[in-house]
């Protein structure tokens, strides 16, 4: 029996992608930090705790496929003049250094599969940039340029690297952007919300279910012939 690891599986894209391959009858084995919603509890900001979370996986069978969500948002965010060294490195830490070190970790793993599947969960912000989003924007942009290079490398292996590029999704950790930018402009939560959705054709934000059954497909056996690839899930829309 193989395993699907997901990390940052607790809340928002992470546990709807969760329900959504075990809906499709996968094996699912989660990671974060609090340990909500069965999953398991690991630090992977570090290389041990990476290592802590790959065993934890294979304790349930090798690893097929990975889904790396783990992220810290933009709350913490500033301009390149106003971010702070410190909280440069922990987006970076959770953002870039996590899912590198988890990809390796579970290397053999996936290409042993001979249908191994890598997921990364970046953002439209890693294409189209916004005032204030340094260290979030450059990082979910860093997961791109590695996917790439993720999918030429497994592919004489079978396996596929691919991206989700999520717009606005109402998940906890977009909430906490919200407060911080509704702090800093004056305005309230729900007026920042609805400038949100105000700037879809759609005139709403995007369901974590939503970019949950894409990651589910990407997972599968199905996806096969699709590997280097950014998909958006922005309804429609470049943000």
């Amino acid at each position: 029996m193989s395993v699907v690891l997901i990390t940052g599986a607790s809340t928002g894209i992470g546990l709807a992608a969760a329900r959504c391959l075990r809906a499709a009858g996968e094996t699912v084995v989660g990671i974060s930090r609090s340990g909500r919603e069965d999953t398991e509890v690991a630090d992977l900001s570090t290389e041990d705790g990476v290592r802590e979370a790959v065993a934890l996986a294979r304790r349930h069978g090798p690893i097929r496929a990975l889904v790396l969500n783990a992220a810290t948002g933009s709350a913490r965010d500033g301009s390149v003049a106003e971010l702070t060294a410190a909280d440069w490195r922990e987006t970076m830490a959770i953002n870039l250094d996590s899912p590198f070190l988890t990809m390796r970790e579970a290397w053999d793993d996936l290409i042993g599969d001979g249908a191994g599947r890598i997921v990364m969960v970046s953002s439209t912000a890693a294409t189209i940039g916004a005032p204030g989003m340094t260290a979030y924007s450059a990082s979910k942009a860093g997961l791109l340029g590695m996917m790439r290079v993720v999918a030429q490398d497994g592919a004489p292996h079978g396996l596929t690297c691919n991206a989700v590029l999520p717009g606005w999704v109402r998940t906890e950790m977009s909430e906490r952007s919200a407060v911080a930018t509704a702090e800093h402009t004056g305005r309230t939560i729900a007026e920042v919300w609805a400038e949100r959705e105000a700037g879809y054709a759609a005139n709403r934000v995007v369901a974590p279910e939503e970019v949950g059954e894409v990651i589910a497909f990407l997972c599968s056996r199905a996806s096969s012939g699709v590997s280097g690839e950014e998909i958006r899930v922005a309804l429609g829309d470049v943000w």
